[in-house]
């Protein structure tokens, strides 16, 4: 095991040298990264099975999931469009006064910690998607690995660091440590320009109030809490089986993998007057659902002892009361748990309702005036990755409007008509969202977007072209996209309005 002083160094080392490895070349190593992990499916899997108590076809997928992740940043780095190359010309009839030469672009910010998380064993830990993008950029990356999965993280890290250093890759582009300690030490090394991290609020404030009291503090890009609330409004109860169809999938996206998803929906609001057949409705889809082990008995811990205190609480009725079994082996075994209650007893009840369950349960609200969804949604869940509306395609009535415009200001992803446990790995993907969601509102840990994290902006005025990064000289040597402002542009500015 190296020590914390030599992995530091030794990224800072790698630092400059991954930083000027031309974008094909990268690309080319994310690709093979992505081949040698399917390669070791077999090895890896089994391991994540043994772990972490998720079932194989979910690993698998998830696997190829974090494999597409890496190929889809090999294009975006051979693109080079993100390295957002801008040039203006020297113009001496500039119409504020002569202009400079002047040159910018997007630039590495240095070796990025990340801390693993351990709901996706695969998506968002030591390969996951907060590594691709930072490798993608240009940055080394120290995984801090989760407890949860320490044998997994070690083979993956092996798998990784071999398919790096058969593609040419510089020694110390990609590391691994465990422990608490050594995930605080590296945070607070100098050396490291930038941290991300998967897991709870607690943790996540813990960990960013550090990067940001540093002498010199670094961006904390960190996913904690969310309740994704989902609101059906009258419009989506026109059929008789209505009730029946949005329960099934309602139950679907809270059961699966045991509810350790980011975007469980913990809330499904629903008129009072299909309250009681959406309810009948959810008993029945969940009677089918088997048990499915939790992740580890710490989460199984906290996940019973909110169940608790949610079933507990004042004006809230059961409709299923789930399971949870402990085996010989100590693992935690649980069944989903389905409450229902009203606007005026989720609201009196406050943080112990409101509050994420991490783990299989979700509370069925029913509302009696459809118009107060969008205030009620903007004091009760202010900051969340998803929120998601059911409404007819032909409804276009006022609260509708308001609502979604509040979901766009509370939500990093507003869906209509589906599930938020399905986050499709594409361009324009946004996962991300206010506070408690994530610490930058202004980020995302899936889609193209996720790389501009781990970069910074620097400008260049009047260098000589032998300095500048290659994407900024005029031969263009990387060919990546450049948009240059001619001489003479400025006096054209405004005219095409």
């Amino acid at each position: 095991m190296h020590s914390i002083e030599s992995i530091a160094s030794t990224a800072a080392a790698a630092a400059p040298l991954f930083a000027s490895t031309p974008p094909h070349d990268r690309a080319h190593a994310l690709v093979a990264v992505a081949d040698a992990l399917l390669a070791a499916a077999d090895e890896l899997v089994a391991l994540a099975q043994l772990e972490t108590g998720l079932a194989e076809p979910r690993l698998r997928g998830e696997l190829k999931r974090t494999a597409v992740q890496l190929r889809l940043f090999a294009d975006v780095t051979a693109d080079g469009a993100y390295l957002d190359a801008r040039i203006d010309r020297p113009d001496a009839d500039f119409v504020l006064g002569p202009r400079p030469d002047v040159r910018r672009t997007l630039m590495p910010r240095g070796p990025v910690l990340n801390f693993a998380g351990s709901n996706f064993p695969f998506a968002f830990s030591v390969a996951g998607g907060d590594t691709a993008a930072a490798l993608a950029a240009g940055c080394p990356v120290i995984v801090k690995a989760h407890p949860g999965h320490p044998r997994l993280s070690d083979a993956t890290h092996r798998v990784v660091v071999e398919a790096l250093n058969d593609a040419g890759m510089p020694a110390g582009t990609f590391q691994i440590v465990h422990g608490q300690d050594e995930g605080v030490a590296l945070l607070n090394d100098d050396r490291i320009r930038a941290a991300s991290f998967t897991g709870s609020v607690r943790a996540g404030r813990f960990l960013a109030d550090i990067a940001a009291s540093r002498p010199r503090p670094i961006p904390f890009f960190g996913e904690l809490g969310s309740v994704n609330p989902v609101y059906a409004l009258p419009s989506a109860f026109t059929a008789p089986t209505d009730a029946a169809s949005l329960a099934a999938g309602f139950a679907t996206s809270v059961s699966n993998s045991a509810g350790q998803l980011c975007t469980k929906p913990g809330f499904l609001f629903v008129p009072t007057t299909a309250l009681n057949d959406v309810a009948a409705a959810v008993a029945t889809a969940v009677a089918s659902v088997p048990e499915h082990r939790l992740l580890s008995p710490q989460i199984a811990a906290g996940f019973a002892t909110r169940r608790d205190a949610t079933i507990g609480a004042a004006g809230v009725s059961t409709v299923v009361p789930g399971s949870l079994r402990t085996s010989d082996d100590g693992e935690v075994w649980v069944t989903p748990t389905i409450l229902s209650t009203d606007v005026a007893a989720l609201e009196a009840g406050g943080d112990a309702l409101l509050d994420e369950s991490f783990g299989p349960l979700s509370i069925v609200v029913g509302y009696t005036d459809v118009a107060q969804l969008a205030t009620l949604a903007e004091r009760l869940f202010p900051g969340n990755l998803t929120s998601t509306v059911y409404a007819s395609a032909s409804d276009d009535s006022a609260p509708l409007t308001n609502l979604v415009t509040v979901l766009s200001e509370t939500s990093g992803r507003v869906l209509f008509g589906g599930w938020p446990t399905g986050v499709s790995v594409t361009p324009a993907m946004h996962h991300g969202g206010p506070w408690p969601a994530t610490t930058c509102d202004n980020g995302t840990s899936v889609g193209t977007a996720a790389i501009t994290r781990f970069l910074r902006g620097v400008a260049w005025q009047d260098a000589p072209q032998h300095v500048l990064p290659p994407q900024l000289r005029d031969d263009n040597p990387w060919n990546v996209p450049q948009s240059i402002a001619s001489a003479g542009e400025s006096a054209q500015w405004g005219t095409a309005v």
